[in-house]
C-alpha cells in the first residue's frame, strides 16, 4: 500500500484524528517533505473544506520544538520532569525486563493499560495494543471517561448508537442542542442548523452555561446541573396533557407508552420548574414548540451525562422524539452519537479471545487515583498511550499521589512530556496521526475514512501499532497475530457481516475513494436492535439490570454541603489537555475564567476580573471571575483543561469527583460541589 512519504511536494488527503464526532476531511499541503498547511476537504460531502481552529494550527504541534524525538529515561524525581536519551532498544529492553519480572513475583494483573482516543485512529485506539495486553493477561481498563453513560442509557431506548443522519438535519424546522457546546464541539452540525435557520428553522439550546452556543440560537433556556431528566419528563407531561402524541407511532413503533404516560403525568411544570429552574412559562413554550413545529432534531450532548444521573437524563430524552413520531420524517429525531452504524469488527482486531483468565480485574478509568493508592493487589505498572490521566482524570490531586508511588514503574508513549510523562520512568515518542496508516470511523456522520502517511514520522517516534509489535517480540510473543500490518489489521477489522451498514466498505474502496459512506436504512423501518425489535420506552432490559424501567428523575448525589455545583466544561481552542500546552491556542483562549451568577458574586463580594479559590475536600483551584448572567444561582462554570503550571493553581480537576455514574461506568466530573472566595492581591 503506497504513501505520500516519497513524494516532497503537492497536495495530499487527510483526516483529522481529534475525538471529535465531526471527523473532518483534510488536504495537507507539503513543501520539501513538510506540512506547511492544513486545510479542509471541500470535497468531503458533511464537512465541505471547513475546519476549526485546533486543525488550521496542528502544523505547529506537528513541528513544535517541545515534541519527543527519542525515548527517555528519567534521572530525577517523579514529577520533575528530568529525562536523558535512551535507545529504543534499551527502552524496549528495559520495559519488557520490568513486566517479565514483574509478571513473575505478582502475575500480569499488576500491570495495567492506561488509554483512550487522544488519537481516533482505530488501530491506534485499539488495535494491537489491545491484542498485547490481552495476550499478557494484564488488568484490563474499563475506557468509560466520556460517553459511556449517556450511549448505555440512549441504548436501553434505541438498542445502540444510531440516531439522526446528520445530513438530513437540513430539512429539520427546530433544532434543540441538548447540553452540547457544538460551536465548539461539533462544528458542523452547527453549519447545518444554520442552513436551515435561513429556510425558517428555529434553535433552541438548553445548557449550564451560555456559551458560545446558547448565544447563537434564537432561544437559550438555562438548567440547573444534573436535572435534564425532569425537563424530559416536564415535556413529555405537556405533550400528553394536551394530546401532541402520535397515537399510531406509538403504537406500531414503541413499547411502554402507556407506561411513560402515566410517569409523565407526576411531572407538572410547577414541580419540574421547581427542579430544573426553568420556569412554568418556558417549560410550556417548549413542549409546545416540540409538540407542534415538524421535523424536529434533539442534538444530545456529552455534558448532560457527566452527572450521577448522567445515563438516566439521556435515556429519557432519547425518549422524545417516538412520542411525536419524529423518527418517520426526514430531519426529525436526535442524535447521541451514530459510532453503531460504522461498527467494525472489534473481535477481529482487539482479539479478546487471547486474554485466557476471562475473570481478569477490571479497573475503571475514572478512579485510577484510587486504583493506584488502594487495591489490596496493587497496579505495580501502568503503559499509558492516547491519553494524560494526570490533567484529564477526575480527582486529580489523588491521580498525581498515586503516580507518585515509587514503586510503580510508569511507562508514556505520547508526543510530548505531558503532565503524565513528568511522573514515567520511561517516556516514548509516538508518531502523529499524518505520520502513520490508520482508518477512522465518525461516531457523528456516517462516513468511513482512510488515512496514510504523508510525511516521515517525527525524529525517532513510532506509532502505537510498531511499539507494540516491538513489545510483543521482546516479550515472547511469536504468535501471528502479533506479525499482522497495518494493512492486514483494517482489513481484519472491516470484514464484519454482522453490521450490514458496513455493506461496500473495504480497505480497497478506501484507498480508491479516501471516504465511504455506510448503507444507512431509515432507523425504524426494521427491527432496531433492542430485545422487543421497537423503541423502547419501558425497557424490561433495564428493570433486570436494576434499574427503573421507565424514565426517571433521580437527583445527583450529594456532594457535601458546600454552596455551589461545579462544572468543569470544555472550552474552544483545546481539546481535553490537547493542545493545552501549544502557545497558539493558549493565545486564543487567552486565560481560564470561572463564570458565576451576578448575585451570587455581590453576596461574597466578588467583582468581574477578581481572582477567586474554589475549593473542596478535594482540592483547590485558582481562576479570575466572569461575572453576569451566563449561569444560574448556586452554579459555577470554568472552561478547558489547563495545564497547571507553576505559579497557578489551574487544575480544574483536583475538584471534580471520582465517583461513577448510574449506568455504563461513566464519570461524574460536573456534580461536584465546591465553594468560593476573593482573593485579595497586595497592592504594589
Amino acid at each position: 500500500m503506497e504513501s505520500y512519504i516519497n513524494q516532497p511536494d503537492g497536495i495530499f488527503p487527510s483526516v483529522c484524528s481529534l475525538d471529535c464526532p465531526d471527523q473532518c476531511g483534510l488536504l495537507l499541503h507539503k513543501k520539501d517533505g513538510k506540512i506547511i498547511k492544513v486545510e479542509g476537504d471541500p470535497t468531503h460531502p458533511v464537512t465541505k473544506g471547513n475546519i476549526c481552529n485546533k486543525v488550521r494550527n496542528m502544523t505547529a504541534r506537528l513541528y513544535d520544538p517541545k515534541r519527543l524525538k527519542y525515548p527517555l529515561k528519567r534521572v530525577g524525581a517523579k514529577g520533575e520532569g528530568k529525562f536523558e536519551r535512551i535507545t529504543w532498544k534499551e527502552a524496549i529492553e528495559t520495559i519488557t525486563s520490568k513486566w517479565k519480572d514483574l509478571i513473575e513475583l505478582h502475575g500480569p494483573q499488576s500491570i495495567l493499560p492506561y488509554s483512550f482516543y487522544g488519537n481516533m485512529g482505530n488501530l491506534s485506539a485499539e488495535g494491537m495494543d489491545r491484542r498485547f495486553f490481552n495476550r499478557m493477561g494484564a488488568s484490563r481498563l474499563e475506557r468509560t471517561i466520556c460517553n459511556a453513560a449517556g450511549s448505555t442509557g440512549y441504548k436501553y431506548t434505541m438498542g445502540g448508537s444510531f440516531g439522526t443522519d446528520p445530513e438530513e438535519t437540513a430539512h429539520s424546522k427546530l433544532f434543540i442542542f441538548w447540553g452540547i457546546n457544538a460551536v465548539s464541539t461539533n462544528m458542523h452540525q452547527v453549519t447545518i442548523a444554520q442552513q436551515a435557520r435561513k429556510n425558517g428553522a428555529k434553535i433552541v439550546v438548553i445548557d449550564v452555561h451560555k456559551n458560545q452556543t446558547g448565544r447563537w440560537a434564537d432561544w437559550f433556556i438555562p438548567i440547573l446541573p444534573g436535572t435534564d431528566a425532569a425537563l424530559a419528563l416536564g415535556i413529555m407531561h405537556v405533550l400528553f396533557a394536551e394530546n401532541m402524541q402520535d397515537e399510531e407511532f406509538l403504537k406500531q413503533y414503541t413499547v411502554g407508552a402507556e407506561e411513560l404516560k402515566q410517569r409523565a403525568a407526576q411531572y407538572d411544570p410547577a414541580t419540574v420548574s421547581a427542579i430544573t429552574g426553568v420556569s412554568v412559562d418556558d417549560i410550556y413554550k417548549l413542549a409546545r414548540m416540540y409538540g407542534t413545529i415538524s421535523p424536529s432534531y434533539i442534538r444530545i450532548g456529552n455534558g448532560l451525562q457527566h452527572h450521577d444521573n448522567g445515563g438516566m437524563c439521556v435515556r429519557t430524552i432519547s425518549c422524545l422524539p417516538a412520542i411525536t413520531g419524529q423518527w418517520l420524517i426526514k430531519g426529525g429525531g436526535a442524535t447521541k452519537g451514530n459510532s453503531g452504524y460504522l461498527a467494525y469488527n472489534t473481535r477481529a482486531l482487539q482479539r479478546p479471545d487471547l486474554l485466557k483468565d476471562k475473570s481478569t480485574r477490571i479497573i475503571n478509568m475514572n478512579a485510577i487515583g484510587k486504583a493506584l493508592l488502594e487495591l489490596e493487589e496493587p497496579i505495580r505498572s501502568m503503559f499509558v498511550y492516547n491519553s494524560n490521566p494526570a490533567i484529564i482524570a477526575p480527582d486529580a490531586n489523588k491521580v498525581r499521589m498515586g503516580l507518585m508511588r515509587e514503586d510503580l514503574f510508569t511507562v508514556v508513549h505520547d508526543l510530548f512530556l505531558t503532565e503524565t510523562a513528568a511522573y514515567a520512568d520511561i517516556v516514548l515518542p509516538a508518531a502523529a496521526s499524518f505520520e502513520t496508516t490508520d482508518f477512522y470511523a465518525s461516531y457523528w456522520h456516517h462516513y468511513m475514512q482512510i488515512q496514510l502517511p504523508v510525511v516521515e514520522t517525527y525524529g525517532e517516534s513510532k506509532s502505537n501499532t510498531e511499539v507494540f509489535r516491538l513489545l510483543a517480540a521482546e516479550m515472547g510473543y511469536d504468535e501471528e497475530v502479533f506479525k499482522a500490518t497495518d494493512e492486514q489489521l483494517i482489513e481484519e477489522a472491516l470484514d464484519h457481516p454482522a453490521n450490514p451498514y458496513l455493506e461496500g466498505i473495504s480497505l480497497k474502496g478506501l484507498l480508491e475513494r479516501q471516504y465511504l459512506k455506510a448503507s444507512v436504512k431509515p432507523i425504524v423501518s426494521g427491527s432496531l436492535p433492542t430485545p422487543s425489535g421497537k423503541i423502547e420506552l419501558y425497557s424490561e432490559q433495564m428493570f433486570k439490570d436494576g434499574f427503573d424501567p421507565i424514565p426517571v428523575y433521580h437527583p445527583i448525589v450529594e456532594d457535601g454541603d458546600l454552596p455551589f455545583l461545579f462544572v468543569p466544561a470544555p472550552n474552544h481552542n483545546f481539546l481535553n489537555s490537547t493542545f493545552s500546552n501549544n502557545a497558539r491556542h493558549i493565545a486564543l483562549e487567552k486565560e481560564p475564567r470561572l463564570h458565576m451568577n451576578a448575585s451570587d458574586a455581590a453576596k461574597i463580594s466578588i467583582e468581574d476580573g477578581d481572582m477567586v479559590r474554589i475549593h473542596n475536600h478535594r482540592g483547590e483551584c485558582v481562576l479570575k471571575a466572569a461575572v453576569g448572567e451566563n449561569v444560574l444561582p448556586g452554579v459555577l462554570v470554568s472552561q478547558g483543561l489547563w495545564a497547571d503550571t507553576p505559579g497557578t493553581k489551574q487544575l480544574v480537576n483536583a475538584l471534580t469527583p471520582d465517583r461513577i455514574s448510574d449506568m455504563g461506568g461513566g464519570a461524574t466530573f460536573f456534580s461536584g460541589r465546591v465553594d468560593a472566595e476573593k482573593i485579595i492581591v497586595p497592592k504594589g
